[in-house]
């Protein structure tokens, strides 16, 4: 049995078996490959990594354990977290400051809401967050689902968890498993944060230096789109991780020097890296090559086997970034897709 086959077999389960399923994924996956007398040593970063992308994003609820445990039976290189604190200060694997579209916070505490009509994770204790449950993406203004042929919203029995138990199930996999997947922490919106009075990036590095994360040869990558920030966190905060510099606006590919003094990398969009077809013909901007000439790693985002865009194929928008335009990785709401692309070339 592969991955394929488990992963059309989760989809056509009843919700109450979906974490056997799970389960028993993990374990085929993991006993296939691996050694049951002796762990592997851990392997040096390869020219090509899969990042998944909130987890197994394009399968089931994004940033849940289910979506976690489900991505790291699939094999890629690192597992993604975004971080937002608590009013309790703890840091809480969701992709916004906001809670309504990913949850039912608006049923549970209709009162909560700021003058904006948001409901901020910010505004509520750890304990509280945890009593939510967690759907597949949604606008919170119409109901409707991002992503309508994904895990059907409402469905299941999801939680939200933080950067704590999240480390702790994918270093246990580690350790029964003998694989090395890392992680790919990303602090969100840290401005808004310190405005509020908390400081995201040096509590998240507390609590990665707690795990064993504190230098570039450990398994995990810091990102965050705020270059202020990021470099604070090299030159001020001290920090000796990887650092990925990411890019969202056209005009910070030109800031590729700056970066390149604290950051380790980029992430760019991968609109930012695909031009246009010339005679049938993909034609890249320089951005990449002006990334390598400054040493500085190419992982882009984000590549969704349900979202083509100017693609005829996955297989094609994979082969295009990976090996046409020459980035270094990718995030993947499909990670199992990439990683078997790979082990075919």
């Amino acid at each position: 049995m592969d991955q394929v086959i488990i992963i059309n077999a989760i989809r056509n389960v009843s919700n109450q078996k979906i974490m056997r399923y799970l389960v028993v994924a993990i374990v085929i996956l993991c006993v296939s490959n691996c050694k049951t007398e002796e762990k592997p040593t851990p392997k040096p970063m390869k020219s090509k990594i899969v990042v998944a992308h909130r987890g197994a994003s394009g399968y089931l609820p994004e940033h849940t354990m289910e979506a976690k445990a489900m991505a790291y039976a699939m094999q890629p290189d690192y597992i993604e977290q975004d971080l937002v604190l608590s009013k309790d200060s703890v840091p809480v694997v969701i992709h916004d400051i906001h809670l309504d579209e990913v949850t039912n916070v608006a049923e549970k505490f209709p009162d909560r809401k700021r003058e904006d009509g948001r409901y901020y994770v910010i505004d509520f204790t750890f304990e509280e967050i945890q009593q939510l449950q967690v759907y597949e993406r949604f606008n919170h203004e119409n109901g409707k689902q991002f992503y309508p042929n994904r895990f059907p919203k409402g469905k299941g029995n999801f939680r939200l968890h933080s950067l704590q138990q999240e480390i702790e199930l994918i270093q246990g996999l580690n350790s029964s498993t003998g694989n090395d997947i890392g992680i790919y922490p990303e602090i969100k919106n840290p401005e808004f944060h310190h405005k509020e009075g908390k400081d995201i990036a040096k509590i998240t590095l507390s609590i990665l230096a707690e795990y064993g994360y504190t230098s570039k040869s450990d398994k995990c990558i810091f990102q965050c789109f705020d270059a202020k920030e990021l470099e604070r966190i090299r030159k001020e905060l001290k920090s000796e991780l990887f650092l990925i510099q990411l890019i969202e606006f056209p005009e910070e590919t030109k800031q590729l020097a700056y970066f390149a003094t604290y950051a380790d990398g980029i992430g760019p969009w991968y609109k930012q890296i695909v031009d246009k077809k010339v005679d049938g013909k993909w034609q890249f901007t320089s951005l990449v090559n002006d990334a390598h000439d400054l040493d500085l790693k190419v992982h882009t985002y984000t590549l969704r086997a349900d979202q083509l865009g100017e693609f005829s194929s996955f297989e094609e928008n994979i082969k295009i970034l990976l090996f046409e335009a020459k980035v270094d990785g990718c995030f993947s709401d499909f990670p199992d897709q990439v990683v078997r692309f790979l082990e075919k070339q």
